[in-house]
């Protein structure tokens, strides 16, 4: 089957491991189910499954198809998106704390291709009022995003959101949600581009990086990581909350210890969501009527030049 993939682990030039061509058909395991794949969506973590990083000890088996969403349709023609975490089966409750929770693309073949195999739960039917083509960019970015609004980020209505970044596909789900729960929407970026995103999602202040605040934020959501860090920590309030959920600029920096505990700063850290989660946060974009901001729609045949500018693009998606 044509299929997007990673032919090896690539650290310093992860997009010259990409190969656009063959693989074998997906195994489907018992309790499985094969998905004919209409879209799938690029995010930073293609990025991570090329450079041969994994949520687990357990290596990446290269060569690795591409991908942690889609949308597609089952053999009896139901449509469906992809809810990417994966983990022991016998795991109850909250499937992002299994120790042994992975993602599509990591220790089992991702959704760049003609086919991918999942666990039936896995495999959700897209509900009314939700298209194939945005419900496909919303398994890990929104995924991700929804739950720092309304699992981590103790916002109510009313009370100031700062979100660092505009442009990413996860800062985009921030800004329209947010928007959308009634929060009041503050916006960082770092050129034009980033503020006229900003300005279309309806973000109710946008910033330069660097820029001096009107006022601390309720809440600060970060998932850029070591460039922003010391700005987020002094943004947030006094007793409010900040929550990191990436780090696409580097994983380590420096901390104000003071800060955190004079003026008890909660800092919470999320990733991904649950299968509930996810299927609330459906209802929640089709509730407010959020059609997901997308950068591009490409052929899955153009995957390798589509690449190297997603890293820098809101939510592109591929279709076969």
């Amino acid at each position: 089957m044509f299929a997007v993939y990673a032919k090896e682990a690539n650290l310093d030039d992860p997009l010259a491991s990409v190969v656009v061509g063959e693989r074998p058909d997906p195994i489907v395991k018992e309790g499985w189910v094969r998905v004919k794949v209409t879209h799938a969506s690029l995010n930073r973590h293609d990025i991570f499954t090329l450079r041969g990083m994994t949520s687990q000890e357990e290596p990446i088996p290269f060569p690795m198809i591409l991908g942690n969403d889609a949308a597609g349709f089952l053999e009896d023609g139901t449509s469906v998106v992809l809810y990417p975490v994966m983990g022991t089966d016998s795991w109850k409750g909250d499937e992002t704390i299994d120790p042994h929770w992975h993602v599509l693309s990591e220790l089992v073949p991702g959704t760049m291709a003609d086919y991918v195999a999942v666990p039936k739960r896995n495999a959700v039917p897209i509900p009314e009022g939700l298209s194939p083509l945005n419900a496909s960019l919303l398994g890990t970015a929104w995924l991700t995003a929804y739950r720092s609004l309304f699992t981590k980020s103790r916002l109510i209505p009313g009370q100031t959101l700062l979100v660092q970044g505009a442009s990413g596909g996860m800062s985009t789900a921030l800004i329209q949600m947010g928007r959308a729960a009634g929060f009041e929407v503050w916006v960082t970026t770092r050129n034009d581009e980033g503020v006229a995103i900003a300005e279309r999602l309806g973000a109710n202040r946008i910033f330069r990086h660097g820029d001096v605040l009107p006022r601390r934020a309720d809440a600060v959501v970060d998932n850029i990581g070591a460039a922003t860090w010391a700005d987020s920590l002094k943004a947030v309030k006094r007793g409010g909350v900040l929550v990191i959920n990436g780090i696409t600029t580097g994983h380590t920096a420096e901390t104000d210890l003071l800060r955190i505990f004079v003026e008890q700063i909660d800092i919470r850290g999320t990733i991904m969501g649950t299968l509930e989660e996810m299927k609330a946060m459906m209802q929640f974009v089709i509730r407010n009527n959020i059609t997901p901001e997308v950068g591009a729609v490409v052929t899955m045949a153009e995957a390798r030049e589509a690449s190297r500018w997603a890293l820098a693009s809101p939510s592109p998606s591929c279709t076969p």
